[in-house]
């Protein structure tokens, strides 16, 4: 069993290892994955290992790994970007890797977790994220776990030979402690 982290009802968080390098490659390599994604090019073991060596030296980011804990396996990852101390907001990123695993929740349990996480943990005012307008399910997971819409960026991003409109949406903390208060 992998030592968990921080824990929601059904996955929890746990560091990201070295050992995890090979199945991260297979998910960000899947076309089915990367269309989503922000990568470009191919992620090959040098640059996944470079990746992973990095995440647990101070900086801006935090990425966790998604584990099930009825069996401990690794599902994802998920993250907060560029994380501003004055400001006291990230981005946040999420990677579900296999695309049988998409679908039944685990996204949205751990949206809601890092949201959770980045405002009770480290103490942030607000959360961003941007997604392709026609990701339909990203931005319904997002809407759930609070997210708004604040923007419609047109043509934004280029992939697979055209434009493609970028959705930007944010989570303040008093909307998250509203929404999460009994």
């Amino acid at each position: 069993m992998n030592k968990i982290y921080y824990a929601g009802q059904h996955l929890y968080f746990r560091a990201i290892e070295p050992a995890d390098a090979d199945t991260i490659i297979a998910w960000r390599n899947d076309p089915e994955q990367w269309r989503t994604l922000g990568e470009i090019s191919p992620l090959n073991r040098i640059r996944e290992i470079e990746f992973i060596e990095k995440l647990y030296k101070p900086g801006e980011d935090i990425v966790l790994g998604i584990a099930l804990r009825k069996d401990d396996r690794f599902v994802g990852m998920c993250g907060l970007h560029a994380i501003q101390p004055i400001a006291h907001s990230a981005t946040f990123g999420i990677l579900i890797g296999e695309t049988t695993d998409q679908g039944k929740g685990y996204g949205t349990e751990a949206t809601q977790l890092m949201v959770r996480y980045g405002f009770e943990e480290l103490n942030l005012n607000r959360i961003e994220l941007c997604v392709f307008a026609k990701n339909k399910m990203g931005h319904n997971v997002y809407k759930r776990a609070g997210f708004k819409d604040e923007g419609l960026m047109r043509e934004a991003y280029y992939r697979n030979g055209k434009y493609h409109d970028v959705l930007h949406m944010a989570v303040l903390k008093r909307e998250w402690q509203e929404q999460t208060t009994p």
